[in-house]
């Protein structure tokens, strides 16, 4: 009887100890729905006129008003990812605001390249658009771009912003408003000139476009706002939370004939992954035959010249010697068992298509690996 109290005792406490915790937590959440609750609604209080490169923004109009702060509240509600923008920003926006700055264009418009791709290299769409300013292939070529199966200069922050600046000017040039240029921008110029035309106006605010066009403007209105003060949105970063600056040496590669990536690693005293994510234009493992103008790490520019004819000479003459003759019943699996080397680095150094057969008589190059 004695023993059953103390359980019973026990199990009261346990019970009221439990009430305690989720009664608190109830109340902590409670209170924090509030206060996010609280700063939403607040964050929607626009207290100054709005403008998108000296443009205003009539958000007086109710219609008006209710895009935006849908727009608004889908930004804010994806915290992680403006924490990622604020965060990139030092790194890449120097370079945006600098290339602005030389050709006399409106500082607003650098907020278009986080509105379209967070500003990430790789950044795609399932229409094809590529690289920070998120250009089509047809435009991208058009504008300068180089984009082939050995490079993709959308993903190049200093090609891509001078194209994109191109294509802007033309699009201002042709529709007399920056508004209007980030439409174009956004559907492509002959869309939007069917639109206003068919509509009979040319305000941006009034014109009927498809639904992500008209939620483009306030998309990039919403990344102005909050990375001007983000304090106000409620996002605090330290002095050390900002990533660092991009910071680089240029050098110039002349490649006599297709050079692997790992040589210019090396000559750069650093890894290939540093090289693919100092030039993420550079698609696979070589750079192709020509003049080449790469980044790498800072301070790898000294004595890179040096260093890169010494692993270039090394591998050319180390690939003379590891040629492959194909033989009748050869093929691309017994080869690697053969040389115990993985079938997919065959592929890769020789360029094949594993999809295509080998014959007799093709010469492969075979590096060992151990």
């Amino acid at each position: 009887m004695y023993r059953y109290s103390i359980r019973s005792t026990g199990l009261i406490l346990f019970a009221a100890l439990c009430l305690g915790l989720l009664s608190a937590a109830y109340t902590y959440a409670e209170h924090s729905g509030q206060a996010d609750s609280s700063l939403l609604v607040s964050s929607l209080r626009v207290d100054k006129a709005l403008d998108f490169c000296g443009e205003e923004i009539p958000v007086i109009r109710q219609e008006v008003k209710e895009r935006f702060e849908k727009e608004m509240l889908l930004s804010l509600w994806d915290r992680p990812q403006v924490i990622l923008w604020l965060k990139r920003s030092t790194r890449y926006m120097p370079f945006i605001e600098d290339a602005l700055k030389k050709n006399n264009l409106p500082d607003d418009l650098k907020y278009i390249a986080v509105a379209e791709s967070a500003l990430r290299p790789h950044s795609g769409s399932s229409k094809g658009a590529m690289g920070f300013w998120q250009f089509l292939k047809g435009t991208g070529k058009k504008y300068g771009l180089v984009i082939d199966k050995n490079k993709d200069e959308r993903r190049n922050i200093f090609k891509s912003t001078d194209a994109a600046l191109k294509y802007l000017k033309a699009l201002h040039k042709e529709f007399g408003s920056w508004t209007l240029a980030a439409a174009a921008y956004n559907m492509g110029e002959e869309g939007l000139m069917t639109e206003i035309l068919e509509q009979g106006t040319d305000d941006y605010y009034d014109l009927y476009l498809p639904l992500e066009t008209q939620r483009y403007l306030f998309r990039i209105l919403c990344v102005k706002l909050i990375m001007t003060d983000p304090e106000k949105y409620g996002f605090y970063l330290s002095e050390e939370d900002w990533y660092p600056p991009f910071t680089f040496d240029k050098v110039k590669v002349n490649c006599p004939e297709e050079v692997p990536l790992r040589i210019i690693a090396q000559a750069g005293e650093t890894q290939y992954k540093a090289i693919k994510d100092f030039n993420p234009e550079i698609r696979g493992y070589y750079l192709s035959k020509g003049e080449h103008t790469i980044l790498v790490p800072d301070g790898a520019s000294k004595g890179f010249k040096q260093r890169y004819k010494k692993y270039l000479k090394k591998y050319t003459a180390a690939r003379k010697d590891r040629t492959y003759i194909v033989k009748k019943g050869d093929n691309l699996s017994s080869i690697a068992d053969e040389y115990d080397v993985p079938l997919k680095n065959i592929v890769i150094w020789n360029h094949l298509d594993v999809n295509k057969p080998i014959h007799p008589g093709d010469r492969l190059i075979i590096h060992k690996v151990k």
